[in-house]
């Protein structure tokens, strides 16, 4: 039986009476009603094509005909608990393990990242049985009470810092304590970590772990310094914690060269604990958190069992698998690399051109692009980084901004974002740029693509080369 659909405004205006309004959507002036998606567009109501940015949930792209068939499939055969012994999971766990150093083969199976860094947090307080966490200024681990508390971007506007938290400089080389001239950036990073694990300890704090993005995102799509994650893990180690790498927005595969983002890091450098999500079930709701067997044993010791009524169910896994075939597949890291690539050397391009593009930086379909007042005292442009972002709507774009100033333009689009799809972004920014310096007319309809005939209500309906373009 088909669902009821409300014109736009109506349930713009069902939404307002009924949902919280701190759940807000994006582009709140003037929302788009999204209809269906494939691949890396989005269509409204109208069948108007618009092409998606920055949905890395939907990492393979939206509706994969693969993923969606593996989920119907196994939701035909059974969809029970973890607590039935059942082959997907250990399927699954087997599949993430290769794709791991090899210390990290015990798996938690949950169904969100924040659940993920939830349970991080008591593995860690666990398995040292420290309390104290560290974490980097900016950071955002998580909705829970728990990671709101080690979520600088959230706890400053409501209740503020607890005592067990302790706030490490974000490793960011352009607005940074340190820069991109500096000698050893990573080495100096680090050394700030450290500092606060001897001024914790002369308290008489313990630390518990060192909680990091492995590509802080919120923070403004920040690479990190080399051999900075390596460093601050020893120091870590050394006060008696363990480092947690969330790979919840960056994880398989989105940096192309790698399947974690934490391996830019070098060989070398391992974490203790590893959390993802986000892209994990390419929008179905699955998690996990990756550990090592000491960790594990530390956790099991404590006599309490864990469990989670939908974490590692068999349609999840089976999801989870069909992702990781989609990526092999269709060699999505490899197109990371070229497309996530060309489109770093695009916008590199429009920073020679354009005075209000501060900085680009990025690896594989993780790229930042800061706005700027001016290039000498890096102000961010907060209000024309929020203009480009209507504009670009306009042209049916969509994308939005992150960073402490929200004045990057950040790009995470579904892993088969295209050559075309790069370039078409670069030449909208390039023309609205142009025009907000008086240099070049906009081409805007120009480069409008053109509704469907008509709005279709089965997805399957839609043509097939947009899933995998």
């Amino acid at each position: 039986m088909a669902l009821e659909v409300f014109h736009k405004d109506e349930t713009l205006q069902m939404r307002r009476k009924l949902i919280g309004q701190s759940c807000r959507l994006f582009f709140s002036h003037d929302p788009v009603k999204i209809m269906r998606a494939r691949g890396q567009y989005l269509y409204d109501e109208n069948g108007m094509q618009y092409l998606d940015c920055i949905s890395n949930v939907q990492h393979v792209g939206h509706c994969h005909p693969s993923i969606t068939q593996a989920a119907a499939a196994q939701m035909d055969l059974l969809y029970s608990n973890t607590r039935f012994l059942h082959d997907n999971i250990v399927l699954y766990a087997n599949r993430l393990a290769a794709t791991l150093p090899k210390k990290l083969c015990v798996f938690y199976f949950v169904n969100s990242g924040s659940e993920a860094n939830d349970l991080a947090l008591r593995l860690a307080r666990q398995y040292t049985r420290h309390q104290d966490v560290i974490v980097l200024d900016y950071a955002y681990h998580g909705h829970l009470t728990s990671l709101i508390d080690i979520s600088p971007y959230k706890f400053r506007k409501l209740e503020g810092q607890k005592e067990w938290v302790h706030v490490a400089p974000l490793p960011d080389t352009y607005h940074g304590i340190y820069r991109e001239d500096h000698l050893d950036p990573g080495q100096a990073y680090a050394d700030t970590v450290k500092s606060l694990i001897e001024e914790a300890h002369k308290k008489g704090r313990k630390i518990s772990s060192f909680f990091a993005e492995s590509l802080p995102s919120v923070g403004g799509q920040i690479i990190f310094p080399t051999g900075y994650c390596k460093r601050v893990a020893e120091s870590v180690h050394e006060a008696g914690g363990v480092y947690v790498a969330d790979e919840i927005q960056t994880g398989f595969g989105r940096v192309g060269s790698h399947f974690w983002a934490f391996q830019l890091q070098g060989e070398d450098f391992c974490p203790d604990i590893v959390t993802m999500g986000k892209p994990m079930g390419n929008g179905h709701p699955i998690a996990c958190v990756a550990t090592t067997e000491e960790i594990a044993d530390a956790f099991t010791a404590n006599g309490v069992e864990y469990f989670n009524t939908f974490g590692g169910n068999p349609v999840s896994c089976a999801i989870g698998l069909a992702l990781l075939d989609v990526i092999e597949k269709e060699d999505l890291r490899g197109n990371a690399v070229r497309v996530g690539g060309h489109l770093k050397q695009l916008l590199l391009q429009l920073q020679i051109k354009h005075p209000l593009v501060g900085d680009v930086r990025g690896v594989g379909l993780f790229i930042g692009m800061e706005i700027v007042k001016d290039r000498v005292s890096r102000k961010p442009a907060t209000e024309e980084a929020a203009h480009l972002v209507r504009r670009l709507k306009e042209e049916r774009i969509v994308i939005s901004t992150d960073g402490p100033w929200d004045s990057v333009i950040k790009f995470k689009p579904p892993m088969c974002f295209s050559i075309e799809d790069a370039e078409r972004v670069s030449t909208c920014i390039d023309q609205i740029l142009g025009v907000a310096k008086g240099a070049v007319p906009s081409i805007g309809m120009m480069l409008r693509p053109k509704p469907l005939p008509a709005l279709v209500s089965d997805m399957r309906s839609l043509p097939s080369e947009t899933a995998n373009s």
